[in-house]
């Protein structure tokens, strides 16, 4: 039997749904992110107290189809942004459309019909948050951090950072840096 679970976007929430499994004495194939295959049949209850518990993470079991496939939608572009250095070889609308089976236009639709974003803006939001995170982190430089996050070109990520954060990747950094400084300092 296959569970579908909302907000499961890390490794720490593949541990908590693999914990509270446990405890109810369901045994899992396999969790991955947005999903969760049990071996045996959930009995109403046990999706009950799942829930109840999952809830309390943060997370939600879901049985609507159409909230089912936006979360793998958002499962799928945070997997390819936060956890694979692999550039995909076509478009996101392709890469989506192929691994879900469905029509791009309708999975955009759809997505913004329940997200109140595009697609791409989801998308464009979580590359601007691995920039972000690889900046604090100050182990790449800009340009191997737009080469990491497959950008055309450096102009093109700063330009894009700067339209969707209001600062430009190098004062980001600057601030980052001047704050932790200040933190040093109590």
């Amino acid at each position: 039997m296959k569970i579908y679970i909302q907000n499961m976007v890390c490794v720490r929430c593949k541990m908590v749904v693999k914990s509270e499994l446990e405890k109810l004495g369901l045994h899992y194939i396999n969790v991955d992110l947005g999903e969760a295959e049990i071996m045996e049949d959930v009995s109403p209850e046990q999706l009950k107290q799942l829930g109840t518990a999952l809830k309390k993470t943060g997370l939600l079991l879901m049985d609507d189809k159409k909230s089912i496939l936006v979360e793998k939608i958002k499962t799928l572009i945070i997997e390819l942004v936060h956890y694979t250095d692999e550039q995909i070889k076509i478009n996101l609308s392709n890469y989506l459309s192929e691994k879900l089976n469905y029509n791009y236009t309708y999975l955009a639709n759809l997505f913004s019909e329940v997200k109140g974003i595009t697609i791409e803006q989801f998308y464009l939001a979580h590359k601007i948050e691995k920039v972000k995170e690889l900046l604090v982190y100050d182990e790449l430089t800009l340009t191997e951090i737009a080469w990491k996050l497959h950008y055309s070109s450096v102009a093109h990520l700063s330009n894009q950072f700067k339209k969707m954060t209001g600062l430009t990747p190098t004062y980001f950094k600057y601030l980052r840096q001047k704050r932790h400084r200040a933190l040093e300092d109590v």
